[in-house]
């Protein structure tokens, strides 16, 4: 326990000695994504100093070290600790949600076009719409949806000037349910963005930005995907079919248009989590 506390101390203080302005980046490995017209993205001011190891950061270790060791933790009417590095940490915490207040879009989420209906609960997301007497539901959770792949590394000593700093966007896997008056079951798509999907060249057909994973009829309503239905996976499924499944996909709203406006919501869900994630913690830190 008590090493965890130290290393959790020496992470606070090393961070809050790094640069003012910092970055959360994490570039995405999908050009088509990473693009302006994908979504309206945002550059993360979460610091780089994990992936430094100078000098600087050790000097700072050793006098955390030193001061935890000659300054004693104290208690509060909470009952809980107050120690230097908790101090350290809220005012890094403080600063982290100035910086990511700055650079948010707005606190109102943007809209749906196509006649889409929201509704939130925590970090997830279910946008539902009617079409001819079709239901069509589409849920998705921001949690886990920032690919965590850096396509090239800090070098040691150095760091991007902000402005510089890559833009990226929340891509959640989403759910896509559609029920019919007279049918007893759902057709449930299993839907996701590819990392690796790369555009087509000049004059070809432009490609799909997100793509089918698995198909199955679900009971309709019911939140637990049952494995006792059998499901599709589409990694060997005939082109032809799998081309009339995004074709109905599409007709009822689901495409590249619907793609583009969903990681831009998701990214703007994910922001505001982050922020009040950070607030959560300066509070519980502080002992407010």
């Amino acid at each position: 326990m008590l090493k965890s506390v130290v290393r959790a101390v020496g992470a606070a203080v090393r961070i809050s000695s790094a640069a003012a302005s910092t970055a959360r980046a994490v570039p995405l490995s999908c050009p088509r994504i990473c693009s302006p017209s994908a979504a309206s993205a945002r550059p993360f001011t979460r610091s780089l100093w994990m992936l430094n190891n100078n000098g600087a950061s050790s000097t700072y270790r050793q006098k955390l070290l030193s001061s935890r060791v000659l300054n004693p933790s104290v208690s509060c009417g909470c009952g809980g600790l107050h120690t230097e590095g908790d101090k350290a940490f809220c005012d890094f915490l403080s600063d982290e949600v100035k910086e990511e207040k700055k650079i948010q879009k707005g606190k109102n989420l943007p809209k749906m076009s196509g006649g889409w209906e929201l509704e939130m609960n925590g970090t997830e997301a279910k946008l539902t719409k009617t079409v001819s007497g079709e239901k069509i539901i589409v849920t998705f959770n921001v949690n886990n949806s920032i690919p965590p792949n850096f396509e090239e590394e800090v070098e040691s000593g150095q760091q991007k000037p902000a402005e510089e700093e890559p833009e990226i966007v929340s891509t959640p896997n989403f759910v896509v349910e559609v029920s019919k008056q007279a049918a007893k079951h759902s057709l449930v798509f299993d839907c996701h963005f590819p990392e690796d999907e790369m555009g087509h060249g000049e004059g070809e057909e432009e490609s799909d930005i997100f793509a089918i994973r698995e198909v199955s009829f679900q009971p309709e309503g019911d939140s637990e995907w049952k494995e006792t239905s059998y499901t599709l996976n589409t990694d060997s499924l005939d082109w032809a079919l799998y081309d009339h499944m995004m074709d109905f996909l599409a007709d009822r709203g689901v495409d590249n248009t619907f793609a583009d406006e969903l990681m831009e919501l998701s990214t703007a869900i994910e922001h505001q989590e982050y922020i009040k994630f950070l607030e959560d913690l300066q509070s519980f830190v502080k002992c407010n």
